[in-house]
């Protein structure tokens, strides 16, 4: 088996990159161990795939080489995936400003690209484990469980350690270690916290409750919905701090974003003296939290006796809620793995490593990690694009 571009990965980027390839001309071959194509997609956003942000940009990304996903993401935007999807006829909502969901199924967006594969004579195997790649002159071998292939280019498109019970393993990274690259630490990203002891049952006590928040550390700040669960935090907040979060680090959540709890409350006290902190807390805040704050405290009482002291001690735990995790639910709920390849080794142009430009690598496998809310997806139509126009 002969082909000019073998793409290992049949998730977002590798068929992003293979229909690209194969629009270009090329005999394009995609692999994958699993029983289905883009696992991961299917099950992404709850089902309906947030599948782009509007707003997407460098600004949302995290590496050790921040430069190195500018050129991709101004050459593909989000807007040119959006066409995509409109000639298919795929209807979408906006849910929260620039994130774009499926409107009925994630399974659209792969029908999509695997409408696109097909139409650009793609060949796509399944349930196809690489036993070995090595680099034959100008081109590459692959051992496969399907027999040997020869081809112009590989590319890695093999995602991260993220969600290991949809197929992820740490294949792409083992790849590039082979052939001299390095890797950056890896860790679980976009993922919920966990907490111990008094602290976890609260959270379990509260499980279900969502409220918004301001949440900052490492001087990133998210104003997005907070969630408690059975083991601890999770919510977009959550998520998103998450890729910043070191162990030990302590999160500060504003329980009151965009107010100044401490002037709230004394003008409370001057407007309506008779009211009770807790019935003012109810009203700002999910029922069932304002209770819960009110008794892990043991502080009420009608406003009109509340001095500075007391306002000024509420406002702290309202602006200024410090929490430090135990850890985090891991590599079994993360959407994403912070770091992978060290990009300084890869053409930001071609994607291909620097001494060896038939070995390739896109998608989550690099060391570019985006934003919750579509910026990961969007990462990877745009390495996809710019690999599948190079190969």
């Amino acid at each position: 088996m002969t082909y000019d571009v073998v793409v290992i990965g049949a998730g977002a980027a590798g068929l992003m990159c293979a229909l690209t390839a194969g629009y270009a001309g090329r005999r394009v071959l995609v692999v994958d161990h699993a029983n289905k194509a883009g696992k991961k997609i299917l099950m992404s956003g709850g089902g309906r795939c947030n599948f782009t942000h509007l707003a997407s940009g460098p600004a949302n990304f995290t590496s050790d080489n921040p430069a190195f996903c500018i050129s991709a993401l101004k050459r593909y935007r989000p807007e040119h995936f959006v066409e995509l999807v409109d000639r298919h006829g795929v209807e979408y909502v906006e849910k929260t400003p620039g994130q774009l969901f499926c409107a009925d199924s994630s399974k659209e967006i792969l029908r999509v690209l695997l409408t696109e594969c097909d139409w650009a004579g793609v060949t796509i195997r399944l349930k196809t484990s690489i036993e070995r790649v090595e680099r034959a002159g100008e081109g590459m071998r692959l051992s496969t469980s399907a027999g040997r292939i020869d081809a112009g280019a590989v590319v890695v498109a093999t995602g991260g350690l993220s969600i290991p019970t949809m197929g992820a393993t740490g294949f792409g990274h083992d790849l590039a270690r082979q052939f001299g690259l390095e890797v950056t630490d890896t860790r679980a990203a976009l993922v919920p916290f966990t907490l111990t002891s008094q602290w976890k049952a609260r959270a379990e006590a509260l499980a279900g409750v969502s409220v918004e928040v301001a949440v900052s550390c490492r001087g990133r700040r998210y104003r997005e919905p907070m969630l408690f669960t059975h083991r601890g935090l999770s919510g977009p907040a959550m998520l998103q701090i998450s890729s910043v979060w070191q162990p030990g680090d302590t999160l500060s959540i504003d329980l009151l974003p965009g107010t100044d709890a401490f002037e709230a409350l004394a003008a409370a006290r001057r407007e309506t003296p008779r009211r009770r902190l807790s019935t003012w807390l109810a009203e700002r805040l999910p029922k069932r939290l304002a209770q819960a704050l009110v008794e892990w405290h043991g502080d009420d009482g009608v406003l009109a006796e509340c001095s500075n002291e007391r306002l000024a001690a509420w406002a702290a735990r309202l602006d200024d809620w410090r929490v430090k995790p135990a850890g985090t639910e891991g590599w079994r709920t993360a959407e994403v793995t912070l770091g992978g390849v060290d990009t300084r080794s890869i053409s930001s142009k071609t994607f291909a490593v620097n001494e060896l430009p038939q070995l390739c690598f896109i998608g989550e496998v690099l060391d570019v990690t985006g934003e919750l809310g579509g910026h990961n997806f969007q990462w990877a139509w745009a390495s996809g694009v710019a690999c599948g126009h190079a190969v």
